[in-house]
């Protein structure tokens, strides 16, 4: 019997998952802490191994009866981040293992396929792809000077209230998002939350951002307006891995993942992404990530380790509930 361990490690969890060949569960270790090195070395490589040993424990087994573990990290993006991480995982003494970056995990959990791209969009964005001969590239989540896209959580806590700003001084269109801000941050006018923003004396919710998405169900201009925009952003930056990695008559899919996508209530921004992305890759796809990214990290130590998921593996990984 075969055994294979993902881990899924991020700036305020690290997750550690152990099945058999057959995609059940064996045991699981779970450290609330953080698991990005970029955050801190020493708390990072910690809470890994501790993760790696509950679930070993959990699952009454040693290192060396695991057949392949695969670790999703976060932070895991440039060359100079894997000469920390190599060293740091090689040392937990697994005989076969591999470091991916966390968005090629979630890449995984949101398809059957052990190849697609992936658009990640929360309080950050980022967007990766792998194609059918393991090659990978990423872009995103370092920020607009670096080339992003404006689509993540945090930007569009600024689109909102940017919006209600233009609309209050004449240099933008009238809105709904006007009435929807001020209700959500309790004023009732625009010209004081202005002044409080302006002078620090009121922070912004951080979810301001969703309301661009109820806007745009109410058929506001402005909100699809900002939401078409930025979704064919995100359709660029997968167009460009597409073309990078020579996917564009391959036929994968596009997962979407991250609180932006799951939490929106307007399609507008995923529309968007499927209007670009088929100019450049018409055979593509598109899915909602449906699995815990751990998940996805033990389907891809199946895949490096050549283990076939068949229908009835695939099944069981995807039964598989956390709380």
């Amino acid at each position: 019997m075969k055994r294979f361990l993902g881990v899924d490690a991020g700036g305020t969890k690290v997750h550690a998952l152990i099945v058999d060949e057959t995609g059940k569960v064996l045991g699981q270790g779970i450290v609330l802490g953080n698991g990005n090195h970029q955050c801190g070395k020493e708390a990072a490589e910690r809470n890994i191994r501790t993760a790696c040993e509950q679930a070993l424990a959990d699952a009454s087994l040693t290192k060396d009866e695991i057949e392949f573990a695969c670790f999703g990290l976060a932070g895991a993006d440039r060359q100079p981040d894997y000469e920390i991480l190599n060293p740091m995982i090689s040392a937990l003494k697994f005989k076969r293992f591999k470091i991916v970056c966390d968005t090629m995990i979630a890449m995984r959990a949101g398809t059957k396929q052990s190849s697609g791209v992936v658009i990640i969009s929360g309080t950050g964005w980022n967007s990766a792809a792998r194609n059918s001969k393991n090659e990978e590239q990423d872009y995103g989540g370092f920020g607009y000077l670096f080339g992003d896209a404006h689509g993540s959580g945090t930007d569009l806590n600024t689109h909102a209230f940017r919006s209600v700003v233009r609309a209050f001084d004449g240099r933008g269109p009238s809105t709904l998002l006007t009435k929807m801000v001020l209700d959500m941050t309790g004023y009732e006018a625009v010209e004081p939350l202005y002044e409080d923003v302006l002078y620090g004396r009121y922070q912004l919710p951080k979810d301001l951002g969703k309301l661009i998405f109820e806007a745009a169900t109410e058929g506001d201009a402005v909100a699809v307006q900002i939401l078409e925009q930025e979704g064919t952003e995100f359709g660029n930056a997968a167009n460009a891995l597409i073309r990078r990695l020579h996917m564009e008559q391959d036929t994968f899919d596009v997962v979407l993942g991250g609180s932006v996508f799951s939490k929106s209530k307007s399609l507008h921004m995923i529309e968007a992404i499927e209007r670009e992305v088929r100019k450049v890759a018409p055979y593509a796809s598109f899915v909602r990530v449906e699995m815990d990214p751990v998940v996805g990290a033990v389907m891809s130590a199946m895949d490096f380790a050549d283990h076939l998921i068949d229908d009835v593996t695939y099944n069981n990984l995807h039964e598989i509930k956390f709380l």
